[in-house]
């Protein structure tokens, strides 16, 4: 394996360039999918060779079930620093697994509590909820719904009603809570992956912003609805709950007030936005190459290591 086994852990740097330029320059559902596509990926590498890891470092414990040709020589000559790096290995894995496990958990668990604050209600697509603490946000499930407070309606009008609802069912119409949730466990996975996070929380946002003009049929309606609700609300329960006042709101007010962004998919490449595209592509790419290029060296190493 040699060094290719640490290359995952750090390669997401090569993706922090993008995650700013890409708010700025792609179009938000061309940036959405983009970042969290790349975040995925480069979790789930870093994440597999992190598994390799504690494979070499658990089989040199004292005691362990694994059978003892793993702990030869050979196997362990796979793997720099091995005594040191496969140990190491061992906690930061149960520390990543531990940390999704807590992340996913809490979604979970604030999603049925919101639906369970909504059972005795209407089933109409729209819940209002007689709360005077003002805040709305898209609750996915087997019935879509977007749940909003008597206190937020009251501070609207009725054109920035409809403007807030058309955001609203953009997220649920895009499933952008299955971004959020992707860009929050990779966060947790490698730390190095919070700026894809960060932005990808900005570019849903957008994303629903931007349809929400199309809908209504005004940039400034929706820049005006946006800046009243981030005024008087207090947001969503948690971060991968889609909600309008997510997201630096000053520069959403911005973008909108000013030209629509452009539709292209990819930028050019002899642009800053391009370079870095380009450049995070190639870290991905070599991410996933040096991740299966590891797996496979140490599984036929194990594999001759195993008595039979």
């Amino acid at each position: 394996m040699g060094v290719f086994v640490f290359l995952p852990l750090v390669l997401p740097l090569t993706a922090w360039p993008i995650a700013r330029l890409a708010e700025q320059h792609l179009h938000p559902r061309a940036a959405t999918w983009l970042l969290a596509g790349i975040a995925a990926v480069l979790a789930v590498c870093s994440t597999l060779c992190l598994a390799l890891l504690m494979v070499v470092g658990t089989a040199q414990l004292p005691g362990n079930p694994l059978p003892d040709g793993w702990s030869d020589p050979e196997v362990r000559e796979a793997v720099p620093y091995d005594e040191v790096a496969g140990k190491a290995a061992i906690p930061a894995l149960v520390a990543v697994i531990a940390s999704c496990a807590r992340a996913a958990w809490r979604h979970h668990r604030v999603r049925r509590s919101a639906e369970h604050a909504l059972e005795g209600l209407s089933t109409t697509p729209v819940a209002v909820l007689p709360d005077e603490m003002p805040y709305a946000y898209a609750l996915p499930g087997r019935r879509d719904r977007i749940v909003v407070t008597t206190a937020m309606l009251a501070g609207l009008n009725s054109v920035e009603r409809r403007a807030l609802f058309a955001h609203e069912r953009a997220h649920l119409t895009h499933r952008h809570h299955r971004f959020l949730v992707t860009v929050q466990l990779a966060a947790r996975a490698n730390p190095f992956l919070r700026p894809l996070r960060t932005a990808v929380t900005y570019t849903a946002e957008r994303w629903a912003d931007e349809d929400a003009a199309t809908q209504v049929g005004s940039r400034r309606t929706v820049a005006q609805a946006i800046g009243k609700s981030a005024l008087i609300s207090r947001g969503a329960p948690i971060a991968t709950l889609a909600h309008a006042t997510a997201g630096p709101v000053p520069r959403r007010v911005a973008a909108l007030l000013g030209p629509a962004p452009s539709g292209r998919i990819w930028p050019p490449v002899f642009t800053a936005v391009g370079l870095a595209a380009w450049a995070a592509a190639a870290g991905t790419t070599a991410s996933a190459l040096s991740s299966a290029n590891s797996a496979i060296t140490l599984f036929f190493i194990l594999h001759a290591a195993t008595p039979m």
